[in-house]
């Protein structure tokens, strides 16, 4: 698995949204740090929108980023994980 470092994470639950989390992180020997937003009407099968956090930086870095979250269900577990813990310590 990549060396990711949260930088901050959150979630919020609505009954016409569902379930809406953002985690910011940086991915070791990336140039730029990134923000992943996810959503899930249930909290089991989620949406994913993958973004630079602050501004643009290089796209090949951003496509391989994602393909690995693509691809590696441990890491978007994680992502996932880290988001929902928020939601639990706001409640």
């Amino acid at each position: 698995m990549i060396n990711i470092s949260i930088l901050d994470a959150s979630m919020t639950y609505s009954k016409e949204d569902g379930y809406v989390g953002k985690v910011q992180f940086g991915v070791e020997g990336h140039s730029n740090e990134y923000e992943i937003t996810l959503q899930s009407k249930k909290g089991n099968e989620w949406g994913y929108g993958l973004f630079f956090l602050h501004e643009s930086g290089k796209e090949e870095q951003l496509l391989e980023l994602e393909d690995l979250i693509e691809e590696d269900d441990e890491l978007f577990d994680f992502l996932v994980e880290t988001a929902e813990a928020k939601l639990e310590k706001q409640s």
